[in-house]
Order: C-alpha cells, then structure tokens, then sequence
C-alpha cells in the first residue's frame, strides 16, 4: 500500500514542500475510518478542519428544500475536501457521505492554520488549489445550465477517458448510474436512454460500469453542442 507520506506529497496543494513540512502535517492528522453510506459531516456542521481521502471515496452533495439530492463533487484517494473551512472558518456549505469504506485523514483548522502561519507556501499552494475547485465548480454550474444532459455525459466521458487514460479507450465508471445521474443533474432512466442513443450512434459501446470510447471526435462534438446531433 501507499505510503501516507507519499500520498500527502503527490496533493497538488502540497507539492514542492520538503519531507519535513510533510512530515509535520501528517503529525497533526487524525486517521478516521468511515464505512460505506456513513455520513462524515452535514450542511452546517462546523468547519473545523477539512480532510484527505487515503482510500476509498466520498460525494459532496447539497438536498433541496424538497427533499432532492445533488451531487456537486466525487472525491476519491489523494484528494482534499472541505478546505474552506480552514480559511473561512464558517460552516460545511455542503454534506459529505462516504460511498465506499474509506480511509481519511483529518486535519484540524486549528493545528493546521498554525502550520500555514510557519510555511507561507503552504497557503500560497492551498489557494492555488481553491482556485482550481472554483474554475471546476464554474465548469460543472455552466454544464448544468447551458447543455443538455448528452452534452453533459460526454463532457464527462471525455473527463474520466483523460483521468483514466487506458490504452483500450475504455472508461470505469466508478460511481451508479443513480450517483452519475444525481452528478449530471438528471435521472436515472433519462440516463440510460441517452447511452442507449449514443451506443447507437457509434459513440460508445457500454458494458455494465465499462464504457469503451468508439469516435472521439464524435464524442467531443456532443460535449460541445450539447445534445445529441441528427444524423
């Protein structure tokens, strides 16, 4: 297994800082096991601390006055989540809830500002990496708004065939099609027709949770216009 260590180096927010500065923020972590379904904090819990994921993964999600779930972010291993509360230290703005067993650390907002204080470039690092997550919450916010759900799914297949990179083209969907959904602001069963229609168009072949890019091209001319196109 990995090494805490070498996962808290390779962090975007981290990276550069010596052995020793790493050393010092898995001193002040705390190791939390969460089971698969178990909540890790709710809206407006008190930010006192955010954490980072060793293994296993964690959906950042909002519920409407109604009662409805919206996905907002899927976090998995070597990355952070809840960082705003160690500058604001204000409230969660949204709920976490693990979706496989997983392994986080926590590092407290105390401790931690007191490790910002002693390394500037640690916070210059951090802030760098809020910027990201707001350019990539502004992505998911226009998708929402501006595409239809086709656009959205192949923006999304194109994401995940980059993260993944597989020499086959072939794609894992590691969350449901229930959460994929919920992510893309859809249904579950208008999900699945919109891959039924992209299969049939040579976009894609889909094998359960394997999906296997067949036009590129094609795919990224969906994510563009944002619907499925006429033939």
């Amino acid at each position: 297994m990995e090494k805490i260590t070498d996962i808290l180096s390779s962090i975007p927010s981290f990276s550069g800082l010596s052995e020793t500065q790493i050393g010092e923020i898995k001193q002040i972590a705390v190791d939390k096991h969460f089971a698969k379904g178990e909540i890790i904090f709710f809206q407006g819990d008190e930010g006192n601390g955010f954490y980072i994921i060793i293994s296993g993964m964690v959906k950042i999600f909002k519920v409407s006055p109604e009662g409805k779930e919206h996905i907002m972010r899927i976090v998995t291993r070597g990355e952070p989540f809840g960082q705003v509360a160690v500058y604001a230290g204000r409230a969660f703005p949204a709920s976490a809830q693990a979706i496989a067993k997983s392994h986080l650390l926590f590092l407290p907002r105390t401790e931690f500002v007191q490790l910002i204080n002693h390394n500037p470039s640690l916070a210059l690092s951090m802030l760098a990496n809020l910027s990201m997550r707001l350019r990539e919450f502004t992505v998911h916010v226009e998708n929402l708004a501006l595409k239809e759900v086709p656009g959205r799914l192949a923006a999304y297949l194109i994401h995940l065939a980059e993260e993944q990179r597989n020499e086959d083209d072939m794609v894992s969907l590691n969350i449901s099609k229930v959460q994929l959904s919920s992510l893309l602001g859809t249904t579950p069963e208008t999900l699945s027709r919109i891959l039924t229609q992209m299969q049939g168009r040579g976009l894609i072949e889909v094998k359960r949770r394997d999906i296997r890019i067949l036009d590129h091209p094609g795919l990224e001319e969906l994510a563009e216009h944002g619907k499925i196109l006429p033939e």
